[in-house]
């Protein structure tokens, strides 16, 4: 697969490891025994086939001679320092099947309900996927209920095959997830929902129109119609893996306006929230918002006081 400029500058910022390789040196047009070479010349000794596997993901880079190597890399191929081993420190929490993360039990505090959900539907944690982009809407109501959400998401394939996504919705206090409408929006369609009543969990399985390549990225929307629990006074989004930009807006009715709004940042639900500030709500559309250009692995949110 060619790469272009702009697919390099992606895959450096999102990852995983294995296909920003891969695009740098498909960019640059340099075959693996010319950066061999080039790599000698720095007094750096990496065989061509462990290049092969770096840039196949069937093998990644850790000894201290082969982080050496990564660096030479960097120079050789012309990247920005440590724009390759960045995404290899991200790599050492994980294990050698996915890219850098979290485990859902320090993301979500129904976590144990959440993962047994995703293990009765036989799919990987991880899902084999990056996300490159991702809008979200909340909807606030009259009652000062969550009403809904809605996403626009753009995910990149860190390997063959993978055809789906899983999406993960917790309602308020009070929420019954039996009454939680799925809607697959553009691009994808719904398979398989599994919820928790106790704890409000849904997890609904959106099934893609094709089989995306390791590389690929895919546009697809989705949403949730919910309004079946108590008042609502946050909206948090737990981030297990490393990925791209991350946009959450939150829309009030004109019948229920939050007094004050707040974003933040947790490292994982127990953390103390850092990152605190003030966010103005807008007049005409009633919403506040926050934008993260490179999402790291931990909770993003904006919370409301309503008096």
């Amino acid at each position: 697969m060619l790469h272009s400029e702009a697919d390099l500058k992606q895959a450096l910022h999102t990852g995983p490891f294995h296909l920003a390789l891969r695009a740098a040196l498909s960019v640059r047009g340099l075959p693996l025994q010319r950066v061999q070479h080039h790599l000698a010349g720095r007094g750096i000794k990496v065989g061509v086939t462990s290049l092969s596997y770096w840039q196949q993901g069937a093998r990644r880079p850790q000894r201290p001679e082969s982080l050496r190597a990564v660096r030479g890399l960097e120079e050789v191929l012309g990247l920005p320092a440590n724009s390759l081993i960045r995404l290899l420190d991200d790599a050492t929490v994980a294990d050698a099947e996915r890219p850098a993360g979290r485990s859902y039990r320090s993301l979500v505090e129904a976590s144990g309900v959440v993962e047994q959900l995703i293990t009765g539907l036989e799919v990987p944690v991880d899902g084999g996927l990056h996300t490159v982009g991702h809008h979200e809407r909340i909807r606030i109501g009259a009652a000062r209920e969550l009403r809904g959400r809605d996403s626009q998401h753009v995910v990149r394939a860190h390997r063959d095959g993978v055809d789906r996504y899983l999406a993960i919705h917790r309602g308020d206090a009070g929420c019954d997830p039996a009454r939680v409408e799925v809607r697959a929006g553009e691009n994808c369609r719904t398979g398989r929902v599994r919820w928790d009543a106790t704890t409000g969990v849904l997890v609904a399985e959106l099934l893609f129109d094709t089989r995306l390549r390791a590389g690929e990225t895919y546009l697809f929307g989705y949403g949730f119609e919910d309004g079946t629990g108590g008042p609502s006074r946050e909206y948090v989004r737990g981030f297990a893996f490393a990925g791209g930009q991350y946009v959450l807006q939150v829309r009030f009715d004109e019948q229920a306006l939050p007094a004050r709004c707040h974003r933040f940042a947790q490292t994982s639900t127990g953390a103390a929230r850092s990152g605190r500030s003030d966010l103005t709500l807008s007049g005409r559309h009633r919403s506040v918002h926050l934008v993260e250009q490179g999402v790291r692995p931990g909770i993003l949110g904006i919370d409301w006081d309503w008096e």
